[in-house]
């Protein structure tokens, strides 16, 4: 394929040209900045996975790497394509993606997230008739939104951008307000998450987590699941875990912490817990594949996040029944209802989230009842089903709009 390099043995591999030639389903072509473990990655692996298989191809465009994330994809019609982008502006890639484009001759190209913004150009320049973006959370370096330099680089790409897609009413907020895009070529979608995979736990008695040393029913688990980078701050719930624990000293005894993930913030984290003497009551397993399993041995979800878009973490543990802390930041708030469903907090202030904790801990039969009322809100609103359907009807009508043109 040119010098274009598929990702190799990850499964399923490169689809045959001849195939794809004889194939008359229209061609999606996501791209993305990295195809690696991640909230935006998780929804698009959702997507494609529960999409009918009838209406739409799609291949999996990564500026860098396609890692073995790509395996839960179980479509074997799906390809992925690694093109290796050194840091910086992707200028000198745009005649590959062209190319690439105009091999592939998809019906729509969905980049997502400012890192893969840029790619509509090229798509334009190939003759893409539908070229999406999605807005699907706060940069790193712009948690708030307000840094000039990331509107006026959407601003620029504005004029190639045929629709967009924002994942909350907030990010929606943004692009009107911030990038003036018009409502008219926006629409909001919330993420699904699947309610049946991430369920409540069945019977009397609490599952325990493989590998955790806190036994079920003894202890009541307050745990987190996520990369440990700065933008999720969990150092922030390692200090309000600590606070809870000095200031209620009672939940001592029942009080555990389980924090699920990889990356740079693990290290500090464990350095907070023990120098504040509580290592032995938290637990830190790494990076896990059984998301679903170590929810349900939970008894409440934190999210401490800076910034967020639609968090998948937050509707997985509102689908299986947990009460959910959560900062107020991105759409947070639209997900948990406060004082209903969870708690919502200000972001980075372990005081304000220790008291959350404390409270949920203290009073658990109001915490399960949060948990049910949540899970009840997750199968009325935020359904796999009804964000699969929402998506194919927007490529629809932007493809039908296209051949009208």
């Amino acid at each position: 394929m040119d010098k274009f390099q598929a990702s190799p043995p990850l499964q399923p591999g490169p689809v045959p040209a001849a195939a794809v030639a004889a194939d008359p389903r229209p061609l999606i072509a996501h791209v993305v900045y990295r195809f690696d473990t991640g909230g935006l990655e998780n929804g698009l692996v959702n997507l494609i996975n529960h999409m009918p298989a009838d209406t739409y191809r799609h291949a999996i465009i990564a500026l860098t790497e396609v890692t073995a994330f790509s395996r839960r994809i179980r479509r074997s019609d799906v390809e992925f394509i690694s093109l290796h982008k050194p840091p910086g502006h992707a200028v000198r890639l745009y005649p590959r993606l062209a190319r690439l484009f105009r091999q592939l001759r998809p019906a729509v190209v969905h980049t997502r997230n400012l890192a893969a913004l840029e790619c509509v150009l090229p798509a334009w320049w190939a003759g893409v008739p539908v070229r999406m973006h999605g807005e699907h959370g706060r940069d790193v370096e712009d948690l708030d939104g307000t840094k000039r330099k990331y509107q006026l680089m959407r601003r620029a790409y504005k004029p190639w951008v045929t629709h967009y897609i924002a994942l909350s009413r907030d990010l929606a907020g943004y692009l009107t307000e911030r990038i003036h895009v018009a409502p008219a070529r926006m629409s909001q979608v919330y993420n699904g998450v699947d309610a049946d995979s991430f369920r409540p736990a069945t019977g009397a008695a609490q599952p325990g987590i493989e590998g955790c040393p806190f036994p079920p029913g003894r202890h009541w688990l307050v745990g987190t699941v996520g990369r440990m980078q700065q933008v999720k701050d969990q150092l922030t719930l390692a200090h309000a875990f600590v606070r809870v624990l000095q200031q209620e000293p009672a939940l001592r005894d029942r009080l555990r912490l389980v924090m699920v993930g990889a990356g740079p913030l693990r290290e500090p984290v464990q350095r907070v817990l023990s120098e504040a003497g509580v290592a032995d009551l938290s637990w830190l397993p790494g990076e896990r594949t059984d998301v679903a399993h170590v929810m349900r041995g939970l008894n409440c979800f934190v999210l401490p996040s800076r910034a967020e878009g639609i968090s998948n973490t937050i509707l997985e543990a509102m689908a299986t029944g947990l009460p959910v802390v959560a900062t107020d930041v991105g759409g947070n708030a639209e997900l948990v209802v406060d004082g209903t469903t969870g708690l919502v907090v200000p972001a980075a202030d372990p005081q304000a989230m220790a008291r959350a904790i404390a409270a949920l801990a203290c009073e658990p039969t109001a915490a399960e009842a949060m948990g049910r009322a949540g899970r009840a809100r997750i199968v009325g609103q935020f359904s796999l089903q009804a964000m699969v359907a929402r998506y194919q009807g927007i490529y629809d009508q932007a493809l039908r709009a296209a051949r009208t043109a």
